[in-house]
């Protein structure tokens, strides 16, 4: 299961290791899709997932359940948010990210979109990523139903708990019975190809490499 060594450990392999590794010991892809990118900054983003689930609605209803765990959830929590449909707006903005950064989040993950982007830039540089910008509210067009459930974000189903893990190659989503295998075969992944790119370099051939390590 997860512990702080484990999420510490994730801070410093490869994000592509990590998904090679997820394919390996998952057995399934467990990298989200490309539009899931940081919209604010180039920070490494890792801590456990807590999930909130936005369906459309004409009323007038604020964000309940990401407002309720943005204040309960654990320091160090990714605050992920999915929507059912494609509304064009924003699921995050200043304010959650003030109540993110007062209770010691990590950053937030959004299968929708994120506004207030200088502001968040300016003030807190906490990492978000999120499928576009938009400055349109949620407010009248959709309502949370639920948190903490399992949702899609990305085209990858994340479970609360779930470890998220990302910078500028994109987000995996690892499992934590699997963590620590998954971090092992992480670390692994990146010594090999320290050492290849090391012998590349000092035999001036990537095929001798490629011959020596069988991987690209």
């Amino acid at each position: 299961m997860l512990t702080p060594e484990i999420i510490e450990g994730f801070k410093t392999v490869a994000i592509a290791s990590v998904a090679d590794a997820l394919d390996k010991v998952v057995g399934r892809r467990g990298y989200m899709h490309h539009e899931i990118k940081n919209r604010i900054n180039e920070k490494r983003m890792v801590g456990p997932a807590v999930t909130v689930l936005h369906t459309p609605t004409h009323e007038f209803l604020p964000p309940t359940h990401a407002l309720e765990l943005i204040d309960s959830s654990p320091a160090g929590s990714v605050i992920c948010i999915a929507a059912m449909g494609d509304e064009d707006l924003a699921f995050w903005g200043g304010l959650m990210t003030a109540g993110a950064v007062a209770n010691g989040h990590a950053g937030a993950v959004l299968g929708g979109g994120v506004r207030d982007i200088p502001e968040i830039r300016r003030d807190y540089d906490l990492p978000v990523y999120a499928r576009y910008a938009s400055p349109g509210t949620s407010l009248g067009r959709t309502g949370t139903v639920s948190g903490n459930v399992p949702v899609s974000i990305g085209n990858i189903m994340v479970h609360p708990g779930d470890l998220i893990v990302a910078d500028i190659d994109g987000v995996c989503v690892v499992p934590p019975a699997k963590a620590a295998e998954v971090l092992a075969m992480a670390r692994e992944i990146d010594e090999r190809e320290a050492e290849q790119a090391r012998l590349i370099i000092a035999e001036k051939s990537l095929a001798k490499g490629l011959a020596k390590y069988g991987r690209i």
